[in-house]
C-alpha cells in the first residue's frame, strides 16, 4: 500500500515539475518579445524623424523658390510687402471714361484735368492694366437661386389655386384674383428661365474682354528717415503715407472725370492672382481656389457625413413633394367619386332627408299628418320609379 502512495506522489511531483518548467518558458518569450518590440518602435520613432527633417528642408526650399519667383512677400493691411519688408505698394482701382464719345469741350477739360493730376504729383507711381474676360458664373449661380425660388413659390400657388377651384367656399372674384396672382408668378419663372439660359449662351464668348485701370503707389523704408524702427513702426508709417498719397491721387483723377478707390487685401490678392494665372483664371478663378482649399495647409472640405446628411435632406424634401401632389390628385378624385355618387342617388337622399324631417316634427303636425304624408313620399317614390322604366323602355324601342 505505501509503495503504491509512493508512486503517486512521484508521479504527482512530475507533473508539477513540468507545468513549472512550461510556465518559465513562456514568462522567458514574453519577455523576449517585449525587448524586440521595444527596439522596433525607437527604429520606427528615427526613421519618421529622419523623414519629417527631409520633407521639411524639401518643403523649404520650394517655399523659398515660389517666393523668390511670385516678387512679393505678403499682402496685409491694404498693401502688397516687396524685398522683404522694405518697398510697400498700395494700388488704386480706377474706373475708365469713354474718351471717345464725348464732346470736344469734355474731351479738352478732361485732358487739362489730367494735366494737372500729372503736375501735382511728387511721388514716382506706376500705370497698370490688366485685361479680363468677363466672369459671369457667379451671376449664374445667383440667378439659379432665385429661379429656384420662384419655382418653389409657383408650384405652390398652383395646388393652392387648384384647391380653391376644387372647394365651394371661395367666390367668382377671390378665384379670379388667386388666378391673377398665379399668372403673374409663372411669368416671372418664365422670365427668369430665359435670363438663364440667355446668360448661359452670353458665356460661352470666351472673346468679352473688360479692361481695368489700376495705379500703383510705392513707398520705401529708407523713406522713414531712421534706422532704429522696427518692422511694425516702419509698416505703420508705410500705411499712413501710402493713404496720403493715394487720396490725393483719387481727388487730383476726380478733375478728369475718373473715379478711383483703394484696393482692400482681398481684392490685391485677386489682382496678383489674375496676373500669375492669366490662362487658368478664365477658367477657374480665385474663388474657386479659395473654395478647394488651396491657401490651407491641410484639407478643409466639409465632413463626408455632412455632406451625405444635405443630400438626404434634399431627397426628402423633394420625395415629400412629389407624394404631396399624389396625395392631393388622390384626394381629388375621391372627392369627385362622392359628388357623383350624390348626384346619382340625388332623389332618393331627398326623400330618406324628408321622410326624416317627417319624423321628427311628428309633435307638431300630428302622427295621422305625418303616416299620410310618408305615405304620399312613398307614392311619390313608386311612381318615380315606374316612370323610369317607361322612360327607359322607351329609349330601347327608339334604339330598336
Amino acid at each position: 500500500m505505501s509503495s503504491q502512495t509512493n508512486v503517486e506522489m512521484i508521479q504527482i511531483l512530475s507533473i508539477s515539475l513540468i507545468i513549472i518548467i512550461i510556465a518559465i518558458f513562456a514568462l522567458i518569450g514574453f519577455f523576449l518579445y517585449l525587448q524586440f518590440k521595444d527596439k522596433k518602435q525607437k527604429k520606427d520613432q528615427t526613421t519618421t524623424i529622419k523623414s519629417s527633417k527631409e520633407s521639411n528642408s524639401v518643403g523649404a526650399q520650394n517655399k523659398q523658390s515660389i517666393f523668390n519667383f511670385m516678387e512679393f512677400d505678403n499682402v496685409e493691411d491694404n498693401m502688397i510687402l516687396q524685398k522683404n519688408g522694405n518697398r510697400f505698394l498700395m494700388v488704386i482701382g480706377c474706373q475708365g471714361v469713354n474718351y471717345d464719345l464725348m464732346s470736344a469741350v469734355e474731351k479738352n477739360s478732361v485732358e487739362e484735368g489730367f494735366v494737372q493730376f500729372l503736375n501735382t504729383l511728387r511721388h514716382p507711381i506706376q500705370i497698370y492694366i490688366q485685361t479680363r474676360s468677363i466672369n459671369l458664373e457667379s451671376s449664374l449661380q445667383g440667378y439659379r437661386k432665385k429661379v429656384k425660388e420662384i419655382e418653389e413659390k409657383y408650384q405652390k400657388m398652383q395646388m393652392r389655386y387648384q384647391q380653391m377651384v376644387n372647394s365651394d367656399d371661395f367666390s367668382d372674384e377671390q378665384l379670379s384674383k388667386a388666378y391673377f396672382e398665379l399668372t403673374k408668378q409663372s411669368n416671372l419663372y418664365e422670365y427668369g428661365t430665359s435670363l438663364i439660359q440667355d446668360t448661359e449662351r452670353m458665356s460661352l464668348n470666351k472673346n468679352i474682354l473688360n479692361k481695368n485701370f489700376y495705379i500703383i503707389v510705392p513707398y520705401y523704408s529708407s523713406e522713414a528717415g531712421s534706422d532704429k524702427l522696427d518692422k511694425e513702426e516702419i509698416k505703420s508709417i508705410a500705411f499712413s503715407e501710402l493713404y496720403t498719397r493715394c487720396q490725393s491721387i483719387i481727388s487730383s483723377l476726380f478733375a478728369c472725370g475718373v473715379r478711383g478707390k483703394i484696393l482692400r487685401t482681398n481684392e490685391l490678392i485677386e489682382l496678383l492672382y489674375m496676373a500669375y494665372n492669366r490662362d487658368e483664371a478664365e477658367t477657374f478663378g480665385l474663388d474657386k481656389a479659395i473654395k478647394a482649399g488651396f491657401n490651407e495647409l491641410y484639407s478643409t472640405a466639409p465632413d463626408v457625413y455632412e455632406k451625405k446628411m444635405k443630400e438626404l435632406d434634399k431627397i426628402i424634401e423633394k420625395r415629400a413633394m412629389e407624394k404631396a401632389k399624389e396625395k392631393v390628385n388622390e384626394a381629388k378624385s375621391e372627392i369627385q367619386k362622392q359628388v357623383e355618387e350624390k348626384e346619382n342617388n340625388l332623389d332618393q337622399l331627398v326623400d330618406e332627408v324628408a321622410r326624416m324631417i317627417l319624423e321628427e316634427n311628428e309633435s307638431y303636425i300630428g302622427t295621422d299628418v305625418k303616416d299620410l304624408a310618408i305615405e304620399k313620399l312613398e307614392e311619390t317614390k313608386e311612381g318615380g320609379k315606374a316612370n323610369g322604366k317607361k322612360t327607359r323602355g322607351r329609349k330601347k324601342s327608339t334604339r330598336i
